[in-house]
């Protein structure tokens, strides 16, 4: 009763109930329960969206623009040219289909010999280390 009172009157709480009359306020049950508990009265909230935000035909720009890679890097994504972005997505690809991540430390990468010819010189990775180490490889 409480719960189908509350969806029936929902605009009544102990600030207008208390507007009605004795007679009115006591005939009805449902109303009795209104008066004795307060409703909660919010609004919902309001989502806005910027019309600049919506547009799908924009050219990509920042780390989501294709830039020219060095050859290690060429030769390890299989394109001239690709994005920042793209770039951590197929590294972490490769990491995760060779189990690359020391089962000790999930935090380290264990270079392979592809990883050793991007990363030169390192055996191991921690994977905050990468996108910086990444860097280099993108030509200006």
């Amino acid at each position: 009763m409480e719960i189908s009172s509350r969806t029936c009157f929902p605009f009544l709480s102990t600030e207008t109930v208390p507007l009605l009359k004795p007679p009115f306020h006591t005939s009805s049950p449902s109303l009795r329960i209104l008066a004795a508990r307060p409703v909660n009265l919010r609004m919902g909230r309001t989502v806005v969206t910027c019309a600049t935000a919506s547009t799908g035909n924009r050219a990509p720009s920042g780390i989501m623009k294709p830039k020219r890679v060095s050859p290690e890097m060429a030769d390890f994504v299989g394109a001239p040219e690709v994005s920042r972005t793209q770039v951590l997505k197929l590294i972490w690809a490769h990491i995760k289909e060779r189990n690359l991540q020391d089962p000790s430390n999930k935090k380290n990468i264990i270079c392979d010999e592809k990883l050793k010819k991007i990363f030169p010189g390192r055996d191991q990775v921690g994977f905050l280390e990468i996108a910086g180490l990444i860097s280099p490889h993108f030509l200006k």
